[in-house]
């Protein structure tokens, strides 16, 4: 049996602004400290960042502002040039691929999506999908089959030949994420794509994103300064402070035990029965004699609430190949609902 592979491999990544910011880098088997570089007049923008995704994740990364991470997801694609470390998609090293071989992978392989629509106002929307397989050179019929196929999954057939302006702005992001699709990227690079969007929209796309991601399984890198949106979508979260990722984790891991303070501020206000699974409360239970529903291990605590609720019986919880791992225990689950302190 093959063992998997991270799709996307990121390794002691970093980008340093300021004069001769290579140097800093030579002959030196230890990374520099946040005072070599204040002494020379640098700035870590990134500092030393490692993580692995794997194929079908969706991994956010989120920070305050200025905590590096579009900086990370631009040095990561090379729209912008990291200063230090590694960087693998499919074991292939993107730090070494030369000019040519980069836009051959941003062409084919690395889709894009940005707060900036970046519409061409003069074309519909059927020739903005389009736009990415033009400039790679396919055939009208080919690419108008293409794109017609993304507008459709992104739900805007019947505005296909509508130009940006007559477009709503989550209509005018919905034909942003339909062009990034459009090439079948092995991995989608999404740099705060709703941020700019009113809290309504958002949460509509959000819905979307996480309705697309079913289709299409693509691995996905997702920047933005939301902890909601980041539980809301996340695999795994990546959270920064000033250049440093500091926790790597599930939302529910996140949450449940934040590294330091500067991770609490953030999951202070989180719903924990929105975070929380069924597995991790499941409590021992011998047979499935007995017991009445059943839900996959996976399943939020606010989603398995109400079949714990309506149900006379115990409700339990199954792990990915169904085996029973527990039940779930009723008045914990009430307390998380209605955020009651559990008993002692």
């Amino acid at each position: 049996m093959t063992t998997p592979k991270p799709k996307l491999q990121v390794r002691d990544l970093w980008k340093i602004y300021g004069p001769s910011a290579q140097e800093i880098f030579r002959n030196r088997p230890t990374p520099p400290t946040d005072g070599e570089l204040a002494r020379n007049g640098l700035f870590g923008a990134v500092r030393g960042a490692s993580f692995d995704i794997w194929p079908g994740e969706l991994i956010t990364v989120m920070g305050l502002s200025g905590s590096g991470k579009s900086t990370l997801v631009r040095a990561v694609s090379r729209l912008i040039e990291p200063t230090y470390g590694r960087i693998l998609l499919d074991d292939e090293d993107l730090l070494a691929a030369p000019a040519a071989r980069l836009i051959d992978l941003r062409r084919h392989r690395m889709g894009m999506v940005f707060q900036n629509y970046a519409l061409l106002p003069h074309r519909t929307v059927l020739e903005n999908v389009a736009l990415p397989l033009e400039v790679r050179g396919e055939g009208k019929a080919e690419r108008e089959e293409r794109a017609r196929q993304m507008v459709d999954l992104v739900g805007l057939t019947n505005r296909i030949d509508h130009f940006p302006t007559q477009l709503s702005g989550g209509q005018q992001q919905r034909v942003g994420i339909a062009r990034s699709l459009a090439v079948d990227p092995d991995i989608w690079f999404l740099d705060e794509p709703f941020s700019a969007l009113d809290p309504l929209i958002r949460h509509e796309l959000q819905e979307e994103l996480l309705r697309l991601q079913k289709i299409v399984k693509k691995t996905i890198l997702f920047i933005t300064h939301d902890f909601d949106e980041a539980i809301r979508l996340a695999n795994r979260i990546i959270i920064m402070e000033e250049g440093r990722i500091v926790q790597i984790g599930t939302p529910e891991e996140i949450v449940l035990n934040p590294r330091d303070q500067y991770i609490a501020n953030f999951t202070k206000n989180v719903r924990r029965a929105t975070v929380i699974t069924a597995g991790s409360l499941a409590v021992p239970h011998p047979v499935m004699a007995g017991i009445g529903a059943t839900v996959p291990q996976g399943t939020k605590i606010i989603d398995a609430a109400p079949q714990v609720l309506a149900s006379p019986d115990p409700v339990g919880v199954v792990d990915d190949s169904g085996r029973l791992m527990g039940v779930l225990p009723r008045q914990e689950i009430i307390n998380l609902v209605l955020e009651r302190p559990s008993a002692a």
